[in-house]
């Protein structure tokens, strides 16, 4: 079983061990579309793998802050009092990038790379890391998800959509985010 995200379409399907499309969900990628480094906000391309599932058994409509629910659940009115907020809930299947220098760990920085010689590899180079970035596909407020290109860097669904996908697809499933 596998997850496929495609950018251009801004859909997620769900693929058997036959190569026969099981689910199928319209998504919400990166306003700044597609790119890998640090503080782009965008969404990372290439192979990934779903590194943990967070929320199990919570409500839908569950909100979370830093991975951790808060208690509260959303609704219409709680968003008119927190207007700004970029709502997670419901449940959230955190990525981890598996192509090393491209969305997993470091990628070099050549132009600071040429300036800071004398600097360490670390030092010398921008992270990529899908993981270290808190890349998900997570539930978002169903009033204002658009199958369009609005997110931060994350997958938005729909929260029924997140919930159906989130109990089908177990950790370390891989996922193929893809033009």
């Amino acid at each position: 079983m596998r997850l496929v995200i495609n950018i251009h379409l801004q859909d997620i399907v769900l693929i058997d061990e036959d190569q026969n499309i099981k689910l199928h969900f319209p998504v919400s990628t990166a306003a700044r579309g597609v790119g890998e480094t640090q503080g782009s906000y965008c969404t990372p391309r290439g192979e990934h793998i779903i590194r943990a599932k967070i929320g199990a058994g919570l409500p839908l409509n569950s909100v979370f802050v830093r991975r951790r629910p808060t208690g509260e659940i959303y609704s219409p009115e709680l968003g008119l009092e927190y207007p700004g907020r970029d709502w997670i809930l419901t449940r959230i299947l955190w990525l981890s990038g598996k192509e090393t220098g491209f969305n997993r760990g470091y990628t070099r920085d050549s132009k600071r790379e040429e300036n800071r010689a004398s600097e360490s590899a670390e030092e010398s180079s921008v992270s990529c890391d899908t993981m270290r970035r808190y890349i998900y596909i997570h539930g978002t407020p169903d009033e204002h998800f658009k199958q369009q290109p609005e997110s931060h860097g994350c997958i938005r669904m729909r929260n029924a959509d997140i919930l159906t996908l989130f109990d089908l697809v177990p950790v370390y499933t891989p996922v193929t985010i893809a033009t």
